[in-house]
Order: structure tokens, then sequence, then C-alpha cells
């Protein structure tokens, strides 16, 4: 476990590097002097995965490859004497964004959201939010306070959406047909997010928990947010990803089998091209 008086300094570099991240307008990345995207789905504290995408992502010899990570937090791996370890994985991304400053990305899911707004998210009779605060707590300590105040800073400038440059958009998910009417891009541009848009009914919030993946529910998400195909998690996939129709790919990396996609954005591309380049960890 790294010593918190080392951490905390790295974590407010990486918390700069997300507010200056080239192309970026409040929680909206359009990537720029990029050629291929790796995608992740949910991760969810998964640190082997997580070594996996990096070795795949090997960044330092690939200097126009962007890695995007999603939902990192809330996961089944906890401590011995209890508390949800998955805060190691926020470490490391938040880490790795500092060191890769220009090529990092890190999609803020509804986990992430619900942990920052301390709004509850459940699973069974668990308080994800208290798990997770129980493994800060943990590990770091009299330094937990102070810790879990630097994450609550990642999670304001963290993306929720990036858009590449042959119109990919990656998103945690999509808002459901009945919030589209309201969901604005425009209003993710924002800078601070106004904290309406982080309540339900809100763009941030309807983004984020939405599971509405009828074809004409995403044609109309794409249409608003000026963009062709959607690369998404959000949703578990049996066989680690899945077509959810003729314009989105879900990406789960969570478990076993998980996947992950690599594709170039320097070139037009399709949903079949996007799903040859899809690959098991």
């Amino acid at each position: 476990m790294p010593d918190p008086l080392k951490l905390l300094p790295n974590l407010r570099r990486g918390v700069l590097a997300f507010r200056d991240t080239p192309g970026r307008a409040g929680r909206v990345v359009r990537l720029e002097h990029v050629r291929e995207v790796l995608v992740a789905g949910d991760l969810h504290g998964n640190l082997e995965n997580f070594r996996r995408l990096l070795v795949t992502a090997d960044l330092a010899r690939n200097p126009e490859r962007h890695l995007v990570l999603q939902e990192v937090v809330h996961g089944t791996f906890t401590y011995p004497t209890g508390g949800d370890r998955s805060h190691q994985l926020l470490d490391l991304a938040v880490t790795l964004k500092m060191r890769y400053p220009r090529q990092v990305h890190f999609l803020l899911g509804n986990h992430e959201l619900s942990q920052w707004t301390r709004r509850r998210i459940a699973k069974g009779d668990a308080d994800l939010n208290e798990e997770f605060n129980q493994g800060v707590r943990t590990a770091y300590g009299d330094h937990a306070d102070e810790i879990l105040a630097v994450y609550d800073q990642v999670f304001a400038v963290a993306p929720l959406l990036l858009l590449t440059p042959n119109r990919v958009c990656l998103a945690h998910s999509a808002p459901n047909g009945n919030k589209l009417d309201a969901f604005s891009l425009a209003a993710l541009e924002q800078d601070p997010l106004p904290e309406s848009e982080l309540l339900p009914g809100g763009s941030a919030h309807s983004l984020v928990w939405g599971r509405d993946t009828r074809e004409e529910n995403i044609a109309a998400f794409l249409e608003k947010v000026e963009a062709d195909w959607l690369l998404s998690g959000h949703i578990p996939c049996e066989d680690g990803w899945e077509r959810a129709n003729s314009r989105q790919i879900i990406l789960d990396t969570l478990g076993h089998p998980a996947a992950a996609c690599l594709f170039p954005t320097d070139q037009p591309t399709t949903l079949d091209d996007l799903a040859s380049r899809v690959f098991l960890l």
C-alpha cells in the first residue's frame, strides 16, 4: 500500500491533469492528435484486468494511443478486516493520468457519481459507498479523510463523455428514452457542472444511469452528441461484450471473459469494424 503522504501529491497532480486535458470542455473531451484508442468497460477494482490493459496499451511506446478506463470503484475485492479495496484501482488510474496526462482518460460511471454525491448505492444489504470509505480507512488510517476529499476532486473533474475524430462516442451509458429530451451536451460542457445536472433528471445523472439500448433511443442520443457510434459499459455481458443494437457496443471488463476495444480514430469506421477490434483480455 502506498505511503499516503506520497500518494496525496500524486492524486492532486492527477486532478490538475484531468482539468488540463487537451480538448476538454467541462466534462466533455474531444480527443485531439490521437491515432487510436483502447477503451475498457467497467473494472470495479479488478487490478489484474487493469494490469492486462496496461500491457496492451504500452503507452510509453505508443504516444499516439489513448487509454480510456471507466467505473473503477465499488467491487467485490475486500480487506480481511472489512472494506472495499477498489480505491487501489482509483489510485492507480489517477496516478497513470498524472504520468500520461494527454493519453489517459477516466470516464465517470454511476458508481463514482453515487460515491461523490453521497447518494446511497447498494448491493443486497451492503452500502457500497460506506464499504468504499471503510476500505480507504483500512488502508490509510488517519489520512483517510484527506484522501477521500481528493477523490471527490477527481470525480469533480473526470470526463463524462469522450468524442473521437471519427465520430465515436465513449460514455458509460446513454440516457433512457424518457430522459433524453432533457439531456444536453451543452449542459455537460459547463465548468463547473451545476449540481442540478448531477441529480435525477439532470444530464450527467441520466447519462450514467440509463439502460435503454433500443435502436431508436441510441440513434437519438448519438444525434445529440454529434456522433455515429457508441462504445459504453454499465451493463454486464456474459461474453465480455455485446452488440446492443446497430449503433452501440457494450464492453464489460470486470470478470472473465473481459473485453476491450482497440480502434483507430484517424479514419472512418463502422460498427462492424469496431466489433472486429474487440478482444478478450
